[in-house]
């Protein structure tokens, strides 16, 4: 039985923790392709890249990954999805799956989420479509307790289906294993940034912005 084509990728980048565990947990359940950016690429939402070219390189990250095809991509998660799609792949992936995020996106953060924006830009070309994300913004966050709920869902996705042009979000708990109920279908949150400005000068003289601010 031919095995399915699954399309990785992310927006924190090709050497991104969440990425390479994502990446382990699909080459159990079938043939990978990672197509990602060369460097993080949070909140890019769905940029494309128009006024400079695309450069994709060829890459062995993992020792252990050296039988999956992995590319770099100078492009914004959404290039990656579509240069994965136009000239990478040898075929139509039976899905896409973009992940696994450092950070929640829940509410209006799929609208500013690269990872999201990748998985959207396949669902618009009619591919099943799915992103993950931890509820851990730390870079070495603990991704081990989310395998199991990923591969079902990736697993059952493959098996069943989802509606055409239909994405799906999946956001992680940082708990435990033990201490998760389940899986839960719910309505996207209603929510958004109170957002404040960090003015600075520099030194010549010229005023800059850091944007903080708090999500509610």
């Amino acid at each position: 039985m031919e095995k399915p084509l699954i399309l990785v990728t992310n927006d924190d980048g090709i050497t991104a923790p969440g990425l390479r565990m994502l990446i382990s947990i699909m080459k159990k359940i079938g043939d990978v392709v990672v197509v990602a950016p060369d460097s993080p690429q949070s909140g890019m939402g769905h940029a494309i890249t128009l006024d400079t070219a695309l450069f994709s390189k060829k890459m062995k990250i993992d020792l252990d990954n050296d039988d999956i095809e992995e590319y770099s991509c100078s492009g914004t998660p959404a290039d990656c999805v579509k240069l994965a799609l136009q000239e990478l792949l040898p075929k139509k992936p039976d899905i896409c799956v973009s992940g696994i995020n450092h950070g929640a996106n829940s509410s209006i953060n799929v609208i500013y989420s690269g990872t999201m924006s990748a998985a959207i830009e396949a669902g618009i070309e009619g591919i099943p479509a799915i992103g993950f994300s931890l509820c851990d913004y730390n870079w070495d966050a603990d991704f081990s307790h989310a395998q199991d709920f990923i591969a079902t869902i990736v697993t059952q996705a493959l098996e069943n289906g989802i509606p055409k042009r239909t994405v799906l979000n999946v956001n992680i708990p940082k708990l435990e294993k033990k201490k998760i109920k389940g899986i839960k279908v719910c309505r996207q949150a209603k929510a958004n940034w109170k957002e404040k400005f960090d003015k600075r000068t520099n030194p010549m003289g010229k005023d800059y912005y850091w944007l903080t601010g708090e999500f509610e």
